[in-house]
């Protein structure tokens, strides 16, 4: 089965997904501008602009959200009402996605009758300025990450998560149902969502529609979830391996020893990749599972097939000697 590379998709975050999604975890309690809440975040960050608001308007991040603490609100409230305005007229007019107020800091009325003409929404929220910045920038960074998706359902096997491919028919189903039964995790059937998280990490999980579910030719649909326990599923995991499962006589050249690895590209990740040959008689779970097992081994700095390359380059070596 020859692999596709994922399409990789960004999604558009607008303000109201950013609140709909997080406000529960930022705290977050609108105040005005509701009219504003298609505005897009087009920066997965925050901006603090207090240098803005001090006259330096040279460079402006008015790409993100802007976040207002202690500092910010104790100049504006050292200024004269029409300097706090020609303030607020910088950031308003910079046409920002939206302002959250830290430590449940209030805004005056000037700015939230600029915010409702503008429709720029305001937020306020108990949480201290640093807090908030931290936890916003990892949910921005999220809501921003590259997205796809691949063919092959994916499972928890020890810590290890691998994504198993294979073409209709060939045998995926009842391997995966095998794990399951040794204890180990569905996290996606059939067909994997991944997202790249900081380009080095690819984080897999199953689509809301499909999830605890998988398909059993000739049984239909199961729900793992209630069949096997809670432990039989795992809502994400890191992708760590593609096991791509394909016909004997599809792999006419197979790797005795293990000393070539290989590699496949998901979201512009590289994953190690291993085929396994499938033949009537062989127990692909059982396979599967050594797989994993084998990774794990060469992660903790254990190379099991180099090891034996060079103890057979020693033992030719002295033998020459």
């Amino acid at each position: 089965m020859q692999h596709r590379p994922s399409t990789i998709v960004r999604d558009k975050v607008s303000v109201e997904k950013f609140f709909k999604e997080h406000n529960t975890s930022l705290g977050l309690k609108l105040v005005a501008g509701k009219s504003g809440f298609n505005r897009i975040i087009r920066e997965p960050t925050v901006n603090r602009p207090g240098l803005a608001l001090a006259g330096f308007k040279k460079y402006f991040a008015n790409k993100r959200v802007q976040v207002m603490g202690n500092a910010e609100c104790h100049f504006i409230r050292s200024l004269s009402p029409e300097q706090q305005t020609n303030c607020y007229q910088v950031i308003i007019q910079n046409q920002v996605p939206c302002i959250v107020f830290c430590r449940g800091l209030r805004p005056n009325k000037v700015l939230l009758k600029l915010a409702e003409e503008r429709g720029i929404p305001i937020f306020t929220t108990p949480q201290i300025t640093m807090k908030f910045i931290s936890v916003a920038t990892l949910a921005l960074e999220t809501m921003f990450a590259p997205r796809g998706t691949e063919m092959g359902s994916m499972v928890d096997i020890l810590g290890v998560g691998a994504i198993i491919r294979g073409e209709s028919g060939i045998g995926k189903s009842e391997s995966v149902l095998a794990l399951i039964e040794r204890g180990y995790s569905l996290v996606a059937d059939d067909i994997t969502k991944v997202t790249s998280m900081d380009g080095q990490t690819v984080i897999g999980t199953s689509s809301e529609l499909t999830r605890n579910h998988m398909e059993v030719r000739g049984i239909g649909i199961i729900n793992v979830a209630l069949m096997f326990g809670v432990k039989s599923i795992r809502r994400e995991k890191k992708v760590d391996l593609v096991i791509c499962l394909k016909n004997w006589n599809e792999v006419p050249d197979v790797d005795r020893l293990g000393l070539d690895e290989k590699y496949i590209t998901i979201l512009g990740v590289k994953i190690p990749e291993i085929t396994i040959p499938v033949r009537p008689g062989r127990d692909l779970a059982r396979l599967i599972e050594v797989a994993a097992f084998q990774m794990k081994l060469k992660a903790s700095g254990c190379n099991p097939a180099q090891e034996f390359n060079e103890r057979l380059l020693n033992k030719m070596a002295a033998s020459a000697s």
